[in-house]
């Protein structure tokens, strides 16, 4: 749901972190020592470098918050990574260097966090700390300002090793994934338009993420865990057709509302999409449909409408809620030409069993790539 336009962030120094960028497959090497069973714990292996680069392996498809704690007096920095399932045990590393020890915690029962806290006096920039996800079950975070010197590797786990989907995964909080009665496929880019491959550049944000997850409706349905399905997926079938695409974030994090603009203007992108999903009232279940929403640009309004007709015709009997203007902060602050899908109501009665089903958002994926390639043929 779009209507927010400004967030608070936690107090006490904590920073949601931003991940700005995605998608591109990094090999990784030098796997450690065997870790500890995790039970139900997304976390497969983690490992921070000599050079400052901490990496971590999970289960696919997962959302992963992390955050970001000034130090104050005698105590120094902490990064944190907040992870769905329990840990088997919780336990507590000595670091070396700047980096004084790693926890393996459980904040709640059913959730692991890993800590890496700092030296006192250690000073990290938070805005350069940047959590990016790397493949489906990879995560990498370059440490900005820690001293290479001094610091010893450490982990634990094998970085390489493919990770298994645990028994807490029960549905789609990434890429589709099979569900009983019938198994989603690979997205496929075959017969979506043609583009010169390597002249486009796209930004795709999904809304909200992390502590906010936007609306939350039928069946606890929430809004960032559908958008953040569906923009994964434009994004794999864009890079398909040679459209450079980057990402306001590929995870569960918070991301706010001026990062997002300035992603898009510093990257000289061709054009911006904002992926929302739409509330109301649960009392109100009659109200559904589709609405796109531009600045005022001629191009944007083109944007707009391109997409709000693609998906509306992936979405029978939903209502068309049409492609018109507001004011939205990432559609008003970039300079490309820039639009704000609501690809339906997660409080809907015709909407939210849709956008809860994984061949329903592979749908919308394809609908949205669609019409952003359309727009993109036309040229400027």
């Amino acid at each position: 749901m779009a209507g927010l336009v400004s967030r608070r962030r936690p107090s006490g120094g904590r920073t949601a972190l931003a991940l700005v960028q995605a998608l591109a497959l990094v090999p990784l090497a030098l796997p450690l020592g065997p870790l500890p069973a995790l039970a139900a714990s997304a976390l497969s292996a983690w490992r921070l470098n000599r050079e400052g680069q901490l990496e971590l392996r999970t289960a696919p498809d997962l959302p992963v918050r992390a955050y970001y704690e000034a130090g104050r007096g005698g105590i120094g920095p902490r990064v944190w990574f907040d992870l769905p399932g329990a840990p088997l045990r919780t336990r507590t590393i000595p670091g070396s260097g700047q980096v004084r020890q790693i926890r393996v915690g459980q904040p709640t029962p059913d959730s692991t966090r890993l800590v890496v806290e700092f030296q006192p006096g250690t000073q990290l920039d938070p805005s350069a700390l940047k959590l990016v996800g790397t493949a489906r079950d990879r995560w990498r975070m370059d440490l900005t300002g820690l001293a290479p010197y001094g610091q010893q590797a450490l982990g634990e786990g094998d970085i390489e090793a493919p990770a298994a989907t645990p028994a807490w995964r029960q549905g789609p909080i990434g890429a589709p994934q099979p569900r009983p009665g019938g198994a989603i496929g690979p997205l496929s880019a075959s017969g979506l338009p043609e583009v010169d491959r390597g002249r486009f550049k796209v930004v795709i944000d999904p809304g909200h993420g992390g502590p906010d997850p936007g609306a939350v409706g039928i069946a606890n349905l929430r809004e960032t865990d559908v958008v953040l399905d569906v923009g994964l997926q434009v994004a794999q079938l864009l890079q398909a057709k040679g459209v450079q695409v980057l990402m306001t974030r590929t995870s569960e994090v918070d991301v706010d509302l001026p990062p997002r603009a300035a992603l898009a203007n510093s990257s000289g992108a061709d054009l911006f999409l904002s992926i929302h999903a739409n509330a109301l009232s649960m009392t109100r279940p009659d109200v559904n449909g589709i609405e796109t929403f531009y600045f005022e640009s001629p191009r944007a309004r083109g944007l707009a409408q391109a997409v709000q007709d693609e998906v509306l015709a992936v979405s029978p009997g939903s209502p068309d809620r049409g492609a018109r203007t507001a004011r939205f902060y990432v559609i008003r602050r970039t300079v490309m030409p820039s639009a704000l899908v609501e690809l339906g109501f997660v409080t809907g009665q015709l909407d939210s069993p849709r956008l809860a089903d994984p061949a329903h958002r592979r749908r919308l994926a394809l609908a949205i790539s669609r019409g952003l390639l359309n727009v993109l043929r036309q040229g400027p």
